[in-house]
């Protein structure tokens, strides 16, 4: 028997996690999903797919009857309407998968850190530019000091749909604040680019990480940081299978008297991880991997969650 989940949000992001769930689990089924326009195409696919519906939001979904046997709610929605959707759902004694940066419950990188925060009501899955750059930065912090750590993530215009440019600046603000909290650097900095290339481009990720000096003479050990590199990109490849190394982990010598970013001098080394994230294609285009990556994220999530959930009630 599958456990009952709910959606809140109809867009790009709700109607790829419904169709996921609905191809990909053999635990979960979509009991509800709940929109706040009638004629959204994410609602009109759910009535298709035999999903109850509705287009009252929030209030309309934890009246609607299928909502008693739901165990887990999804939020596709935004930050700024999150909390509100997280206190009622909550309330009501239902976990919570937030996928907007609204980061009221801890953040979760399923390869990173999900198996530390199984007893959480609420996560939240940072960014899609958090999902890709996270696992590399925690994957040169195992096996060496990150002192700051830079991502750029290059999403193309298309997939951002107007909750992506409307959380601009929690993007940056959450994906920042995870690539210290779980990632493990000193400090962090995140920068989202839309790019409007016609064709539209894959999703691009350019990860940052400088590594002070270890003193003593001891070097950075560069084999051990590509292989924890590449033991981390295929992790992900378990739930998102078009994410990809684009080249080889490069390694550059920086000495110097300041750097901005740390507000002091620095000796060592810049390591430079270049991703690539397509998409599955289940709703979207191939080039949106940036909202694939966040669906696919959450839904292993999810997974785990209701497992570790019905685990302790058994």
């Amino acid at each position: 028997m599958t456990t009952a989940v709910a959606i809140i949000g109809s867009g790009n992001i709700g109607t790829d996690l419904l169709i996921k769930v609905k191809r990909l689990s053999s635990t979960l089924h979509v009991a509800a999903m709940a929109g706040i326009d009638a004629d959204s195409d994410g609602l009109a696919r759910a009535r298709r797919l035999g999903v109850a519906t509705t287009h009252e939001g929030v209030d309309g979904l934890v009246a609607m009857p299928e909502f008693e046997a739901v165990e887990l709610v999804f939020d596709a929605t935004s930050a700024g309407a999150h909390a509100r959707n997280d206190a009622i759902v909550r309330d009501r004694g239902r976990l919570m998968v937030d996928l907007t940066p609204a980061a009221i419950g801890p953040y979760v990188v399923p390869v990173v850190n999900l198996g530390a925060e199984l007893d959480a009501t609420n996560v939240n899955m940072v960014t899609c530019g958090g999902q890709a750059t996270v696992p590399m930065v925690a994957a040169v912090s195992r096996v060496a000091q990150v002192a700051y750590a830079e991502i750029v993530a290059s999403i193309s215009s298309r997939s951002a749909g107007p909750g992506t440019r409307a959380n601009i600046d929690e993007f940056t603000e959450t994906t920042a604040r995870a690539l210290e909290v779980i990632g493990g650097a000193e400090r962090g900095k995140a920068i989202i680019v839309l790019n409007p290339a016609d064709p539209p481009l894959i999703m691009r990720d350019t990860v940052y990480c400088l590594v002070a000096d270890q003193g003593d003479g001891v070097a950075l050990d560069e084999v051990a940081v590509r292989d924890s590199v590449t033991a981390m990109v295929a992790e992900v490849q378990g739930y998102v299978g078009g994410y990809r190394l684009k080249q080889e982990v490069q390694f550059d010598r920086v000495d110097e008297p300041y750097v901005p970013a740390l507000d002091r001098s620095f000796r060592g080394t810049r390591v430079t991880v270049l991703l690539e994230v397509a998409g599955a294609g289940h709703y979207l285009p191939e080039y949106a991997g940036n909202l694939d990556i966040m669906t696919s994220a959450a839904l292993r999530t999810a997974e785990r969650l209701v497992a570790a959930r019905n685990g302790a009630a058994a």
